[in-house]
């Protein structure tokens, strides 16, 4: 099949790649010049495992291209997917101008029947929004050509997105129309053959699976770290509650770690956008709003954790692991560490930070802290003499670092592990201040 793919971000370029993966020939369609030019020469603006080598394999095969020039992308496609980026505004809700402003493209540019896919996170009824805008435009042209909007949300996860659309759990699918539902069923034949799970449903309540499902597993998250919270007062191990809790068929130990908060591209922006959603409809979203209210809270009482049991942090030199927020990704966007770099900052703190793929982004979403923040090649110069050191993120080489010589180096004694890598080691105790996250 034909298919273009509108953005090449994180979501755009991942889809576009698996799907000239499963043998569609593919255009991925953006903007951006500079972008366009760097896929053309096989560098890639993200970091995502396994990705180039797919990318390179299917350019190579005449299978994938990457232009900026819409006709081209447009006129000829059977399928539409709309993969840009829908940033929050200043209330929360999700920013559609990208959305209606590819819609509006596809209008002017679409020869033949289409369909549109939304792959981007989209408030409820975004659909109806893309449907009525590419209408505009055809009544504009004076042409009659039909088309159907269909709703196809994402699920991927930073640092295993190849895998997950390669593997996905399941696919969703919310169509108005047999048509479409038909051609979309023969985009993923590789993954219906191979008995993926398909929920096929109507374009509104797809639009909401998304944004229910990144919900929930925020609401985990925030749930956990509220336990942990309370555990550490009572003397209790956060990590052993919710082993048991995961033990219930009904709970799942999935998204039951307890750590500095979440972060990222979805979980904060997806909660904040169903909360508006919940207002424009007059139902509040109480408990999404209070699993916000924890996350904020969680990163705040970790950075007063963290000047309590120092005694302040005045002068002091901290090291911090890891600044995206989580591992395998080069993704700082908000990002527990920026609110916890920030915090120690304010209360007089010098940091020395490395990340093995986060310091770029970092370096410009901290920039009004630049004079305070050393950024290291490795960790072993960004824990020499060091008073402190936070482990933030827990990427694998941090996993194996050798608490003996990590101690050697410091000048201080106090290790705070945010996500409980060491917690069983049998010398951290006896070697550091140690301080994980709900437990004693």
């Amino acid at each position: 099949m034909k298919i273009t793919v509108i953005g090449t971000g994180y979501v755009g370029l991942v889809q576009g790649v698996i799907l000239s993966e499963f043998g569609h020939r593919v255009i991925c369609l953006d903007i951006d010049e500079k972008k366009i030019n760097s896929l053309n020469n096989g560098i890639l603006p993200i970091y995502e495992p396994g990705l180039k080598e797919i990318l390179d394999r299917n350019v190579l095969e005449g299978r994938l291209k990457f232009t900026t020039n819409k006709k081209y992308a447009l006129q000829d496609s059977e399928v539409i997917f709309i993969a840009v980026g829908t940033p929050p505004g200043d209330d929360g809700s999700a920013d559609l101008t990208y959305v209606l402003q590819c819609a509006k493209d596809i209008g002017k540019n679409i020869k033949d029947y289409a369909v549109i896919v939304n792959k981007s996170t989209v408030p409820v009824g975004t659909g109806d929004l893309v449907e009525e805008t590419i209408k505009n435009e055809l009544l504009k042209r004076e042409v009659k050509i039909e088309f159907d909007v269909v709703s196809n949300p994402e699920f991927l996860r930073e640092g295993k997105a190849v895998n997950d659309c390669l593997r996905p759990d399941r696919v969703v699918i919310g169509s108005e129309n047999k048509k479409a539902t038909g051609l979309m069923k023969k985009i993923y034949d590789v993954l219906y053959i191979n008995k993926t799970p398909f929920v096929f449903t109507n374009r509104r309540t797809s639009e909401m699976i998304k944004y229910a499902s990144n919900a929930f597993l925020a609401v985990k998250i925030s749930f956990i770290n509220e336990m942990a919270l309370l555990a550490e007062k009572v003397g209790a191990n956060t990590q052993e509650i919710a082993q048991a809790m995961g033990m219930d068929g009904r709970i799942s130990p999935k998204f039951l770690h307890c750590g500095p908060g979440y972060g990222g591209s979805c979980f904060p922006k997806d909660t904040r956008a169903i909360v508006e959603i919940g207002k424009e409809y007059g139902e509040e979203m109480s408990v999404v709003a209070s699993a916000i209210s924890a996350n904020e809270k969680q990163k705040r009482k970790i950075t007063e954790k963290i000047v309590k049991e120092m005694a302040g942090v005045k002068d002091k030199t901290i090291c911090v692991l890891g600044l995206s927020f989580k591992p395998d990704t080069d993704d700082v966007r908000d990002a527990p560490s920026l609110d916890i770099i920030k915090g120690l900052i304010e209360n007089g703190a010098k940091i020395k930070a490395y990340c093995p793929k986060g310091i770029e982004e970092a370096k410009w979403r901290l920039e009004n802290y630049r004079s305070h923040i050393e950024y290291c090649k490795n960790e072993e110069d960004a824990s020499k003499d060091a008073d402190a050191v936070i482990l933030i993120t827990e990427w694998n080489q941090f996993r194996g670092i050798n608490l003996d010589e990590l101690k050697e180096r410091m000048k201080g004694e106090f290790y705070f592990d945010l996500r409980n890598v060491h917690t069983k080691h049998c010398k951290v105790r006896s070697l550091f201040k140690y301080y994980p996250v709900g437990q004693s």
